[in-house]
């Protein structure tokens, strides 16, 4: 439940971004940035939470973000202007990002206890639960905007993080402490370097990674009218980021070890760029179905539902492969396939091949979340999976915020076919970048470990 938290906001909202530009009187220029914000957030707090579940342990983090998650719900729910639901989104990112990385440490831990990897099907339903979500996040949105309002998609975070609070209290084991975490520290280099809380967070890193990200989301998402200067900053922060990593003893990101695991460094940059695209769609796509085509936001989210019916069961299957590069490879295909389409959709397109092109986006969305999830479980260095989750989870989100760039920019305060068709094209290209750096890919060709 926990897990689900975080990519139920990323695609929930999607079906309510019309509504609340309308009831604030803000275009999708501006209406983007609740899109961005929460990636933001997310973006820099998703490894630095699994950092600090490796250090202090996962159920500890994991049920501190769902209180963060509880002020956001009633923030969102009762906000009176625009920026105050940023201030939610802001919270709303940080809290969702405990559960994942905390849950993969969580994994970590049982498997050291039973003496075994922690098996595909096992991770699957992890998967599932944030693939899941994800994928009816844009149908469910749809619904609770035509029936309820836009603030539904805000107050339905209160009763699911309550009950996932309680329901850990109760099943999630205890934090290993004392005796057993100085064992297991010294049974595994990785996680005896983690010792210190405080070296193991690196400050200094999370704010320099935090300023270049920022200045990078601002120029980004105003690309019809680009802030030039802010590439000036923007080079000379990640220098410093660069510099300062590679002398930190325990630095936010290793540059070092991910120039060495090369496999491990080119699935960031594949599950980076396959949401780039799956986000387009998931915000791009169910614009214009109420821009252009003049949907409202309960048949927006029905027109939505082949994507997420295929995409759960495709998930599932996914899971019951033994590699990797085949379910990689066919979601790649499936993607630029899916982007061809819509440079062809138009006001007038009969509803079934919306539908198809959903559906096109639906299935990769299944075959990636579990492929990548068991490349990051296989490549990562043991002591640090609850990082190396959160580094994932970042490389996702960058992926969305340059998606929500390229959505302002196509777009600007209306989404039409011109603006639907731009982003499509840049998709496709995107599409067959991503064939290319799956299939040259020779990690995957033996498979992840088992």
């Amino acid at each position: 439940m926990g897990s689900l938290l975080n990519p139920l906001n990323t695609t929930m909202i999607s079906t309510a971004l019309v509504s609340i530009g309308h009831d604030f009187g803000v275009g999708a220029a501006d209406t983007a940035w609740l899109i961005s914000v929460l990636y933001l957030a997310s973006a820099v707090a998703q490894p630095v939470l699994g950092k600090l579940a490796d250090s202090l342990g996962p159920r500890r983090v994991f049920l501190g973000g769902l209180l963060v998650v509880l002020a956001s719900g009633l923030v969102g729910t009762l906000a009176p202007s625009f920026l105050w639901l940023l201030v939610s989104r802001l919270l709303l990112g940080i809290g969702t990002s405990a559960a994942y990385p905390a849950a993969m440490s969580v994994l970590r831990d049982e498997g050291r206890r039973v003496g075994r990897t922690p098996p595909r099907p096992v991770l699957a339903r992890l998967s599932f639960a944030g693939l899941g979500s994800a994928a009816v996040g844009p149908t469910l949105g749809g619904v609770l905007v035509g029936f309820f309002g836009w603030r539904a998609i805000f107050a339905v975070n209160l009763p699911v993080a309550l009950a996932a609070f309680v329901l850990a209290l109760f099943f999630v084991p205890k934090d290993v402490t004392g005796a057993a975490r100085a064992e297991a520290r010294a049974a595994d280099p990785a996680a005896a370097a983690q010792s210190s809380v405080w070296r193991s967070v690196d400050p200094l890193g999370i704010g320099l990674f935090t300023t270049a990200l920022t200045l990078l989301a601002f120029f980004l998402l105003d690309l019809g009218h680009p802030i030039w200067w802010l590439l000036a900053p923007f080079a000379a922060v990640s220098l410093v980021l660069a510099r300062w990593q590679l002398r930190a003893r325990q630095p936010f990101i290793d540059l070092r070890t991910l120039a060495r695991n090369g496999a491990l460094t080119r699935t960031y940059l594949r599950h980076g760029i396959s949401y780039l695209l799956i986000y387009c769609v998931m915000y791009g796509f169910t614009q214009w179905l109420e821009d252009g085509r003049g949907f409202t936001a309960a048949t927006t989210g029905l027109v939505m539902l082949p994507m997420s019916l295929t995409a759960l069961v495709c998930s599932l299957l996914g899971a019951r492969t033994k590699g990797i590069r085949g379910p990689l490879a066919l979601a790649a295909v499936l993607l630029l396939g899916g982007a061809s389409l819509l440079v062809f959709v138009g006001s007038g397109t009969p509803l079934i091949l919306l539908l198809v092109a959903g559906a096109c986006f639906g299935i990769p969305q299944g075959l990636i979340g579990t492929s990548n999830q068991a490349a990051v479980q296989s490549y990562s260095p043991p002591g640090s999976i609850g990082s190396a989750a959160g580094l994932q989870r970042t490389a996702q989100y960058i992926g969305a915020i340059a998606a929500s760039s390229l959505i302002a920019l196509a777009y600007g305060r209306q989404a039409g076919d011109g603006g639907l068709h731009l982003m499509a094209a840049v998709s496709a290209c995107l599409g067959v970048l991503l064939i290319v750096v799956t299939l040259t890919d020779r990690a995957l060709r033996g498979g992840a470990r088992t």
